[in-house]
C-alpha cells in the first residue's frame, strides 16, 4: 500500500488514538493526529489529508460541526469513530456528510475495510470530481463547481448544503436518469434510510428556487417511480 496515502485521526482519547496510529502505521498509511476540533480543522486544511477518522465526543465541539465544517469545501471522505451507537446518531453524522461510521468498540480488520471501502469509493469518483467539471450550463441555469455556486439568469440561487449536493450530482450525470436509491446512498450514505420522502422534500424546494413553474420543471425532470433526471447541458 502507497505511504503517500494520508489519515487524520481527530481523537481525544490518547490510548484509542495510538491504538489506531500503530494499527494504520503498520498497513502503510501515513498516520498524523489531533486531540481535539480545532485542532482537527486546522490539519485538515493544511494536510488535505485522504481520509479523516473522526470522533464525535471532542472536548472542545461537537463533531457533527466538524464534518459540516469540512464539507464546505471538500469531499474528503470522512469515517465517524464513536461511541454513540444510537441510530439517530448515526443518520444524523452521515446526513451531514460523513461517509461511514464505525461503533467503539472495532476491531483492526474492520477499521482498515472500511478505510479501504471509502477510498475505492473516492478514487472511482476522482476522474469526475466536482471541483474539477468548472461550469456546467443548460438553459438559464448555471453551475459553478470550483465555488459551490448555482445561478438561474444570472442570479445566484442559494441552496442548502444537501440541495447544492443533489442538484451537482444530477448535473453531472445530466441526461441520464439517477435513481431514488442512488440518490439517496450518494446525499445522506450508505446508512440512510431508503425513504424517498426527504429526496422529494429536497427537490421541491429545488425546483421551487431554481424553475420559472416547479409543476412543470424544466430542468430537473421526474421519472415517474424511478428518480430524477438534469437536462443535458447545452
Amino acid at each position: 500500500m502507497s505511504s503517500k496515502i494520508c489519515i487524520l485521526i481527530i481523537e481525544d482519547e490518547a490510548a484509542i488514538r495510538n491504538f489506531m496510529t500503530t494499527a494504520l502505521s503498520g498497513a502503510g498509511y501515513k498516520v498524523i493526529t489531533a486531540k481535539d476540533g480545532q485542532q482537527g480543522l486546522v490539519m485538515t486544511t493544511s494536510y488535505r489529508p485522504d481520509v479523516v477518522l473522526l470522533d464525535l465526543g471532542l472536548p472542545d465541539m461537537d463533531g457533527m460541526k466538524i464534518i459540516r465544517s469540512i464539507r464546505e469545501w471538500s469531499l474528503m471522505p470522512i469515517i465517524v469513530v464513536s461511541a454513540r451507537g444510537m441510530e439517530d446518531d448515526k443518520v444524523e453524522a452521515l446526513d451531514a456528510g460523513a461517509d461511514d461510521y464505525i461503533t467503539k468498540p472495532f476491531g483492526t480488520n474492520e477499521l482498515q475495510a472500511r478505510i479501504r471501502n471509502v477510498l475505492r469509493h473516492w478514487h472511482s469518483r476522482r476522474d469526475l470530481s466536482l471541483e474539477s467539471l468548472g461550469t456546467f450550463r443548460t438553459g438559464e441555469l448555471a453551475i459553478d463547481f470550483d465555488k459551490r455556486r448555482v445561478f438561474v439568469r444570472g442570479e445566484e440561487v442559494h441552496l442548502t448544503q444537501n440541495e447544492y449536493k443533489i442538484v451537482a450530482l444530477l448535473s453531472k450525470y445530466s441526461g441520464r436518469v439517477m435513481t431514488y436509491e442512488y440518490l439517496i446512498k450518494e446525499i445522506w450514505g450508505p446508512y440512510a434510510k431508503a425513504d424517498n420522502q426527504i429526496l422529494r422534500v429536497n427537490m421541491a424546494n429545488i425546483r421551487r428556487k431554481i424553475e420559472d413553474n416547479p409543476a412543470d420543471p424544466r430542468y430537473i425532470i421526474t421519472e415517474v417511480g424511478v428518480g430524477y433526471r438534469m437536462m443535458e447541458e447545452d
